[in-house]
């Protein structure tokens, strides 16, 4: 079992840290603190290990850090260990796995702050950068200070289940990497003793903690989580990363202000696309759970301001508006009467919390409950009355300080955190319709033609007469989703009109997929009609994620744009249409290179058909953690987009363990948040700095590419071998999500939701969706025209898109591990149809990668990318080691399905492999 005793003496270390052979690859010396980092995060580990496992254990660990083959040492070890030993081994590897990921991260960090700190040039991701290349294009103020305020960043937070890693757990990596930070200030022997007793004792309590749950995750705890990324970093990050660049903005440019352009967005609680669990009920939760957060937030800061603003009015002049609010305040202490601003403060925290008790919470205030603010409006009037006295009376630097930082946080927050999206299937949208159409006696809605549904729903949308009646009794389906949009009109009126502003379509295909759903709006109340005209407070985003859908964008929102009625409802709505484009779909559907040039197009078509309807494009990129899923580092992807397609309007979504590498900490999402806005201000100001794709040698290479994929997953036999050689049903079962992993069944590939998907090729090390078909269609390319190579090689090196493209191929790439996944072949029923299918992806992965170098022009996988190399090396021995123990396990789960054992067994090495290696999902 994994009891152990008490933390022995910590004095003495058990096991030589040089038994790390990888160490000497930190061979620069800027990485001289990582080493040390990972030596004492190591030997800390190898004491708990030392007292908590048995010797068979601890030596096997001993032959992995002496750099014996994986492989070999499992071979060796799974005679000689019982399950309890097994999972205590599969813990260890994990565990190293996750020190060596706190010690990147910390060097990473540390790196940052010495170049920030030696004064050198801002790096190119930053917000002084691109206003340094700005000052140097010539740009004005005026023109800046326009592209500002016509500029929206959103990064949204979805729900979507590859965040293996329980919070819990996460929680002890942030008290690690927090005494980690201590380390260099610990001189004495006593005092790095003292360290390393604490290390070693959260440790001990991660050791000792359940790494998976055992439960199966529900909405309201993704709700949960979600929320926990605003105490955990977005409170302190979004004011600071606003003083941040409102301070280089000033300097840069003076008198030019930065308004509210970045906000952090959500989906958990109103993305109900293939989850039954989201309902009503589950929106209405998601807001009350985010406006107790904010709502904590906002007392917090308040009463840190009151212990501040301690000035007398004996000493400084005070404004008329403060003064009228200490003269209403419900601070009536003998010690406040020459304490104006501590009054003031008073009476606004007693209005808050007074609006907290209309909104249904119960936030206590020791000052009692005042009138509640009719809004976030007017919260932020009291503030800035405080603000401007304080400025106008000699106080500036107390102004700007928590005062002004809470004002930034108020004008982002509101009264309700972040705003939530709503999503749904367009096909559960249309069978909503249809049964309002039954009810009322009008067509057979689902068995009209395209016309035939854009005619009906176009006469009904003019129509004053509802087709709701509350007194009807409609399908279960109908009444939930009729149900979502009710109370997200509720919402809006209790908690302000921007708490929920768009409305996803999944799978839109057709013109009538918006019409759709604009009745429902209507129905609910969500879009009226003035004079005659629709007036919508939400806007309709059409999601186009499969290929097909892709390719056909361009007619559905042409004929839509080509509809008086539409137009008229875009003006309602600042003539701004969002699109969102479904990286994962697409994928899933036509491979990687298809999807990513399909996208592409897609959006260079756009770009086109919005100018010349005069509209404004705003896309929202579905990108995931996984380059399948349109991973990749942000700045470079946002600046691989065409010409004129950011324009100031760009949304992109945060999945999974994204989330927790990027926002788990506020120095973190501070320079990730910056990198959104600086690479949205690069893309929307500055000239296109790359060539435009070839676009007639990207089209014969995505042709070539998609026959190459489509043959390999439509072939006899190939569902069963994925689902046969990967642990897709195990994940299935796995309790990171309320989301069912497929919308239907695990029996077809169209069926299978696209993160568990690649989460499954990840697992078996083939990374196949990141790559597969490339090297066929480089082959066929230069096969039958000599000078493709030449094109393809030039096109690398001048075309951000392609080379984006491939430099996010070659990371993938380069943590797949053949040798590995040829270990999953022996768990296929029928082995010679899965060693045929297995020797396909073995051929073309040789392909790709031969394909991949011959055009970046390099002799190896990441020449380029030193760091993610070195990451790598580091954390291979017990990331390879972890897959194999699964194939092993997976062989003896399918001989023994009922073995629950067993399943928390492979339930460990799936997660100690995604925390291996990162961006899974």
């Amino acid at each position: 079992m994994n009891h152990c005793p008490s933390p022995a003496n910590t004095s003495e270390t058990p096991v030589a840290i040089a038994g790390l052979q990888n160490l000497a690859l930190l061979d620069n010396a800027k990485d001289a603190p990582l080493a040390a980092d990972v030596a004492f995060l190591s030997t800390a580990l190898q004491t708990v290990l030392a007292d908590c496992t048995s010797a068979p254990v601890q030596h096997t660990i001993q032959a992995l850090l002496s750099g014996q083959p994986p492989q070999q040492v499992v071979a060796d070890a799974l005679p000689q260990l019982n399950d309890d030993q097994l999972e205590n081994l599969i813990r260890a590897c994990s565990l190293f796995a996750q020190v060596l990921n706190i010690a990147e991260d910390a060097h990473h960090q540390r790196r940052r702050r010495a170049h920030e700190c030696d004064d050198a040039a801002p790096s190119k991701s930053s917000f002084a950068h691109v206003l340094s290349l700005l000052q140097q294009h010539g740009t004005d103020a005026e023109t800046l200070q326009q592209q500002l305020n016509h500029t929206t960043v959103a990064a949204v937070l979805t729900a979507h289940p590859t965040e293996v890693q329980r919070q819990t757990i996460l929680n002890f990596h942030r008290q690690i990497r927090a005494l980690l930070s201590e380390r260099p200030t610990c001189t004495g022997k006593r005092s790095q003793q003292d360290l390393q007793r604490q290390v070693q004792t959260v440790l001990w309590s991660l050791w000792q903690t359940n790494e998976t749950r055992h439960f199966k995750i529900t909405v309201a705890d993704e709700i949960s989580n979600g929320v926990g990324y605003f105490p955990l970093s977005f409170f302190s990050a979004i004011p600071g990363v606003y003083r941040k660049m409102a301070a280089e903005l000033q300097a840069a440019y003076p008198g030019t202000e930065l308004p509210d352009l970045l906000h952090i967005g959500g989906w958990i609680g109103g993305d109900r696309d293939g989850n039954p669990f989201v309902s009503a009920d589950t929106l209405h939760h998601a807001f009350a759970q985010q406006a107790d957060a904010v709502f904590h937030f906002y007392r917090q800061q308040l009463s840190q301001l009151y212990s501040e603003l301690s000035l007398s009015s004996r000493r400084v002049n005070v404004s008329e508006a403060v003064l009228a609010m200490s003269a209403a305040s419900p601070d009536t202490e003998r010690a406040r009467e020459e304490e104006p601003y501590r009054r003031a403060l008073a009476y606004i925290l007693a209005r808050l919390m007074g609006s907290a008790h209309a909104l249904g919470l119960t936030l206590g205030c020791r000052f009692g409950l005042l009138a509640p603010y009719a809004d976030a409006d007017a919260f932020l009037a009291d503030l800035s009355a405080i603000h401007e006295s304080l400025s106008s009376h000699g106080s500036r630097p107390l102004a700007e300080g928590t005062l002004a930082d809470l004002m930034r946080a108020a004008s982002v927050f509101r009264f309700y955190l972040m705003p939530l999206d709503l999503r749904q299937h367009a096909g559960q949208h249309a069978d909503t319709v249809a049964d309002l159409f039954a009810h009322a006696g009008l067509e057979d809605f689902n068995a009209l033609n395209e016309s035939e549904r854009q005619h009906a729903l176009l006469r009904e949308l003019a129509s004053p007469r509802p087709l709701f009646n509350p007194h009807v009794q409609y399908s279960e389906q109908s009444t939930h989703e009729l149900a979502i949009f009710q109370a997200a009109a509720s919402i809006k009126a209790r908690f302000g009109d921007s708490a929920i502003r768009q409305s996803i379509i999944s799978n839109a295909e057709q013109p009538s997929d918006l019409l759709a759903l604009a009745l429902l709006l209507k129905e609910s109340g969500l879009l009226r009609l003035q004079n005659g005209c629709p007036v919508s407070s939400i806007n309709i985003v059409p999601l186009f994620e499969t290929i097909d859908a892709l390719q056909g964008c361009l007619k559905v929102m042409d004929t839509l744009f080509s509809l008086p009625w539409y137009r008229q409802l875009l003006a309602s709505r600042d003539n701004v249409q969002e699109i969102m484009l479904g990286y994962s779909d697409s994928n899933k559907d036509g491979g990687y290179v298809t999807s990513q040039w399909s996208l592409y197009q897609a959006e260079y078509a756009l770009v086109a058909l919005f100018g010349r309807h005069q509209v404004r494009l705003r896309l929202f990129h579905g990108r995931g953690g996984s380059v399948g899923r349109g991973g990749g580092p942000a700045y470079e992807a946002i600046l691989a987009q065409p010409a004129g397609s950011v324009a100031g309007q760009i949304r992109i979504t945060e999945q999974g363990e994204v989330i927790t590498a990027k926002y788990a900490d506020a120095d973190n999402a501070e320079r990730n948040l910056e990198t959104l806005v600086a690479a949205t201000l690069d893309a929307s100001l500055l000239p296109h700095r790359t060539e435009e794709p070839d676009a007639e040698l990207m089209q014969a290479l995505s042709e070539h590419a998609f026959a190459h994929y489509r043959q390999l997953i439509t072939q006899p036999g190939f569902i069963d071998y994925f689902l046969q050689t990967s642990p897709i049903q195990e994940i299935a079962s796995l309790n990171i999500g309320s989301r069912p992993a497929s919308r239907k069944t695990l029996a077809r590939i169209q069926d299978l939701r696209a993160i568990p998907w690649v989460f499954s090729w990840t697992q078996n090390r083939l990374m196949l969706p990141a790559w597969y078909g490339f090297g066929s269609a480089v082959t066929a390319l230069t096969e039958h025209n000599s000078t493709a190579l030449a094109r393809l090689q030039h096109m690398a090196q001048h075309s951000a898109f392609f080379h984006a493209m491939l430099s996010n191929m070659d990371q993938v790439m380069a943590k797949a591990d053949l040798n590995i996944a040829r270990a999953y072949l022996t768990l296929a029923a029928d082995t010679d149809t899965a060693a045929i299918i297995f020797a396909q992806i073995e051929a073309e992965f040789s392909r790709s990668r031969q394909a991949l170098l011959q055009l970046l022009q390099r002799p190896q996988l990441l020449t380029d990318n030193r760091s993610l190399a070195r990451s790598l090396a580091l954390r291979m021995p017990y990331l390879n080691t972890l897959n194999w123990l699964q194939a092993a396990l997976l062989q003896r789960l399918r001989q023994q399905p009922d073995n629950p054992h067993l399943l928390q067994l492979i339930h460990l090495t799936i997660n100690g492999v995604a925390q291996g290696l990162r961006n899974t999902g």
